[in-house]
């Protein structure tokens, strides 16, 4: 069975550049070996991410997110299951927020800043969709 898995955390401390490259290597390293993809958004020191995959996988993987000294106000946003993946192209996609259009933002929140804690699951949702049709998620394929 798959389910899709929404969530959101702050980091604990500044994350730079070599930082989230780091995490995306090993979420792009070890999730094609239990079947997960999934897109990441980083921002201001804010994760929002969406992870797909058999329900066992998926949740073992949020409750090692969860439980990450390096993160903080773990909140899940969306869990559902679903026929098929939204995200399929990617062991983990990455959205750099300071290319994208500042308006897409401002379209599913209050401002054009990424506050997952202030938007319904379903804005975060239509965001990533969004993000994805419009070529914004990068990063190397599942």
């Amino acid at each position: 069975m798959l389910v899709r898995l929404m969530y959101a955390s702050r980091a604990v401390e500044p994350l730079g550049a070599d930082d989230l490259n780091a995490i995306l290597r090993t979420s792009r390293a070890r999730n094609p070996a239990v079947g997960v993809t999934g897109v990441l958004c980083h921002a201001g020191g804010i994760f929002l991410q969406a992870l797909e995959g058999g329900r066992s996988a998926v949740n073992a993987l949020y409750l090692r997110i969860a439980a990450d000294p390096r993160h903080r106000d773990v909140e899940l946003l969306g869990y559902q299951e679903i026929e098929e993946r939204r995200f399929t192209g990617w062991s983990m996609g990455q959205v750099n927020l300071a290319r994208v259009n500042p308006a897409l933002l401002l379209k599913y929140s209050d401002t054009a800043v990424l506050d997952p804690y202030a938007a319904c699951s379903k804005a975060s949702m239509a965001l990533f969709d969004e993000l994805v049709a419009t070529a914004s998620v990068m990063g190397q394929g599942a």
